[in-house]
């Protein structure tokens, strides 16, 4: 097998998909659960403004989201290396798997931090004993993302 048949002139764009993936589903994620969070910080905020800055945690574990899917981001352009080099087909593949389960997994956390931080906050400011089972709550949907 020649080498221009192990990496093909196409080969880099399916690892810069990976990027392009990792970056748009993961960011969308954490807009997404920013969001929704936020509209529950604003409802807490009208009522009870003590609690404001204790309700960010969920703002906070969303903005991590788009980290992991940066340094994904990074890592892939880095490995893929400079024009001209070799770059076969097989990394182009393993390069957008990685970046779909990067941001399809972000997404999914920060669709789930959304709607955890949103009724989370809300019964915070009625409740204060559910602050702890809250956090817990969405520790394990961003841990969803850092499977990813």
């Amino acid at each position: 097998m020649s080498e221009s048949e192990k990496s093909p002139m196409f080969a880099p764009f399916f690892g810069l998909a990976g990027v392009a993936f990792a970056m748009i589903f993961g960011c969308a994620g954490a807009a997404y659960g920013t969001a929704k969070s936020g509209i529950g910080i604003v409802g807490t905020g009208t009522f009870r403004p003590d609690l404001i800055m204790r309700s960010l945690i969920p703002v906070v574990m969303s903005g991590i989201l788009a980290v992991y899917s940066l340094v994904i981001a990074v890592l892939v352009a880095n490995d893929m290396g400079r024009p001209g080099q070799n770059y076969s087909l097989f990394n182009g593949f393993l390069h957008l798997a990685c970046g779909l389960s990067v941001g399809l997994t972000g997404l999914a956390a920060g669709y789930a931090i959304g709607i955890v931080g949103d009724m989370g906050v809300r019964s915070y400011m009625k409740q204060s004993r559910i602050f702890v089972g809250m956090v817990l709550i969405l520790i394990f949907a961003e841990v969803l993302g850092l499977y990813g």
